[in-house]
């Protein structure tokens, strides 16, 4: 094996090289990006990042030198047009890279409103990579207008930073209750609660008919036939896997990138890593968005293209920043039953069971919550859900 090729320059595939040197591989490795900077962390983009508390330096994951000395190609600003798996070429525009192992990194890309609901006006922005964010960042300043389209992470994040910069903010959601797809009532309550405390308007059960301008948005139409003036939109009504190149390929899709608990696509010698890839867990197939995940299956897909032969075991877990709140996540809540709220004041936690089984923890300020349930998930164990409402008992008791 001399030659392997990463395409995606995100955190997986940053991850994914690092681990082939690590682990002693000598032969050529080339990260292909599309963005024009080293690979970067995403999730501080829409927190630090745009508040203003963390410069770009700080954002890259390595610095250019680590690719220098370490003899990986970082192929910047690059655009890979075709992937042929039976002569194992990239296509570069008219250049063909051969390559003895692929992997695809792709991660994500988001999903963007429509032209004919006002998505290509100018001031419209989503949040997913350096671009989007340097673009509004100019614009997010006290007194001006935003409307939030989209009540999950990523729209709450942004809420939160545009309110913490003076903005008036109004926030849309066409569920009934922002974090409706990702978490219980009781933490959809609990974030409404914070966010209205700092003048965000949010309304729930609302959809967006359409924005309103020439060529840069004045306004927005709503489903309830409201109208409201905005200076700039942020549309936050989630991702999709970047699967082009992968089914342009004829590989096979599931959600995603379809591979084995290896890590291994339907095609020879190609593996997938990171938010562009489904994979076996617990007798189903998911997708996990998350730098953890982003991490830890990189680096086994490393390992298994060097012959370990590994199967990648997910211990998901996830976390969002808003105003002075840190949520951690730890575990998977599909299939909860009930939730035991655990209020110790300023530190709460929302743990989920289905009937005796711990699944999740939804922990809010209160870390030693969430490092417990953490442990406990990936144990297999799970606590007594009376100690657990009893804010008076130690959360390191409920590991006895």
């Amino acid at each position: 094996m001399t030659h392997i090729a990463v395409i995606g320059a995100g955190q997986a595939g940053a991850s994914l090289v690092a681990k082939l040197r690590s682990e002693g591989f000598e032969g050529d490795i080339t990260l292909i990006g599309a963005e024009a900077v080293p690979p970067y962390q995403r999730p501080p983009l829409s927190k630090a990042y745009l508040l203003g508390d963390m410069t770009l330096e700080r954002l890259f994951l390595r610095p250019q030198s680590f690719y220098d000395e370490n003899n990986i190609a970082l192929r910047l600003g690059t655009q890979v047009t075709a992937i042929d798996t039976s002569a194992k070429t990239i296509a570069i525009g008219d250049e063909l890279l051969s390559y003895d192992q692929l992997a695809l990194t792709t991660g994500s890309v988001p999903r963007k409103l429509p032209a004919s609901a006002g998505g290509a006006l100018g001031g419209v922005y989503t949040v997913r990579d350096l671009a989007d964010v340097d673009a509004m960042a100019p614009h997010v300043t006290e007194g001006g207008r935003v409307l939030v389209v989209g009540g999950g992470y990523i729209g709450l994040e942004a809420a939160a930073v545009c309110a913490q910069k003076g903005m008036q903010v109004t926030l849309v959601e066409m569920a009934d209750r922002i974090l409706q797809r990702v978490a219980a009532p009781e933490t959809s309550d609990y974030f409404r609660a914070l966010h209205t405390a700092h003048g965000v308007d949010i309304r729930e059960g609302v959809g967006l008919d359409g924005l309103i301008g020439e060529d840069h948005v004045t306004g927005a139409r709503l489903s309830d036939g409201a109208e409201l003036a905005c200076d700039m939109v942020i549309v936050g009504v989630g991702i999709a896997p970047g699967t082009a190149l992968a089914e342009a390929a004829g590989l096979t899709l599931d959600n995603g990138i379809a591979t084995d608990a290896q890590g291994r696509t339907s095609a020879p010698d190609v593996w997938a890593a990171g938010d562009c890839a489904s994979f076996p867990y617990r007798g189903h197939r998911i997708r996990l968005e998350s730098v953890p995940n982003a991490i830890d299956q990189a680096e086994i897909v490393a390992r298994n293209m060097l012959g370990a032969g590994v199967e990648y075991v997910a211990k998901p877990w996830f976390w969002s920043d808003q105003y002075d709140i840190k949520l951690q996540i730890a575990g998977l809540n599909t299939g909860y039953d009930r939730v035991v709220v655990r209020d110790g004041g300023t530190a709460r936690s929302h743990w989920y069971y289905a009937g005796d089984t711990l699944l999740a923890v939804d922990a809010m300020n209160d870390p030693r919550g969430y490092m417990v349930g953490k442990r406990m998930i990936e144990a297999g164990r799970s606590p007594d859900p009376a100690l657990v409402a009893d804010a008076s008992v130690d959360a390191k008791a409920l590991m006895a």
